[in-house]
């Protein structure tokens, strides 16, 4: 995940001392904050000359149409406009380069992305926007989830409450960008908020049924419909890799790739005979949706096999969701 510093969240010092700090730490996106302000140009101007970092340009006005010549002249590597300021039937013209985004704040429902699904991606303001050091709104996690299901070829910034905590989860859920001001700033230094915001080792407050992937999202088998072809459409369906199992609101276990694999390999010579339930893992590695990320994080560091996906259920034994590594394990690579 890209780390995107709010060059002006740092009030102590002058422009050109902060830029220089962040070339020196190689953070990997300026953001520059427009509040309907031409003169922010200037300032990207001077930026250009000083370091050639991209340009995470985020814009609200109520008249996007006078800052189109000054983002012909000096273009930002990604250009989002506020949803909420625009007018009815605004169109971003197509002579202008750079990545295009749509700010919303939380309030907004991520459909609106609708009516401007060429935009390259979403901008989620976690926080009020201007609002520094402001705490992350965690109904956002779910929101990210629907806008990357309903949108699987469009990326995910964050702006807004992203600590270490927070930036473990966008990583986790596959969030191309997130933005960083205060929580940049106020560190002793730069270096080590920058550390922050990608180690493994953090302090948790979020929960797992916080940000997994919600049961309504799952791929879900009930075990008086298990067939092998079920089994199947129900991996494949999911994406995932597996299928959860259940009977009667309980969790029976999963079937996964390799569960198939073995199952087919065991009854190759007499498939016709293959008892769907030969299909199943009844003890798998599960987790409870209550426990933390840190929580989490040292219950997969205790198995004895590695961990790409882990079932989460509640108190009473049903499946809740679903908490995937892969874009962790992407954004490791």
């Amino acid at each position: 995940m890209k780390i995107s510093a709010s060059i002006y969240s740092d009030k102590g010092r002058e422009l050109a001392v902060t830029i220089e700090d962040l070339v020196n730490h190689q953070v990997d996106l300026l953001h520059v904050d427009c509040n309907d302000n031409i003169a922010v140009f200037d300032d990207i101007q001077a930026i250009r000359k000083q370091c050639s970092l991209p340009i995470d340009l985020h814009i609200i006005t109520e008249q996007p149409e006078k800052y189109f010549d000054a983002l012909r002249a000096t273009p930002a590597e990604y250009v989002t406009f506020q949803y909420e300021q625009l007018p009815s039937g605004f169109q971003f013209p197509d002579d202008i380069p750079g990545s295009k985004g749509l700010a919303i704040v939380t309030p907004t429902p991520m459909d609106v992305f609708d009516d401007y699904s060429d935009f390259d991606f979403l901008l989620v303001m976690a926080t009020v926007p201007g609002q520094s050091g402001g705490v992350f709104d965690p109904i956002n996690f779910k929101k990210i989830r629907q806008f990357q299901k309903k949108y699987p070829g469009k990326k995910v910034h964050v702006d807004g409450g992203v600590n270490g905590e927070v930036s473990f989860i966008l990583r986790n859920m596959g969030v191309h960008a997130s933005v960083s001001g205060s929580f940049l700033f106020n560190a002793p230094s730069i270096g080590q908020a920058l550390m922050d915001l990608t180690k493994r080792e953090i302090e948790s407050q979020f929960q797992i049924k916080d940000f997994m992937i919600d049961r309504s999202e799952c791929p879900i088998l009930q075990l008086n419909e298990l067939t092998l072809e079920s089994s199947l459409r129900s991996i494949e369906r999911g994406s995932l890799g597996f299928s959860i199992v259940e009977e009667a609101g309980r969790f029976v276990g999963i079937i996964s790739n390799a569960d198939v694999r073995k199952a087919l390999l065991k009854n190759v010579s007499a498939l016709d005979k293959l008892d769907p339930q030969e299909l199943i893992n009844r003890s798998p590695v599960t987790i409870n949706e209550h426990l933390t990320v840190n929580e989490m994080l040292q219950f997969v560091r205790d198995q004895a096999i590695s961990i790409m996906y882990l079932p989460v259920l509640n108190d009473k034994y049903k499946a809740t969701g679903i908490v995937s590594f892969l874009n962790l394990i992407k954004g490791e690579i």
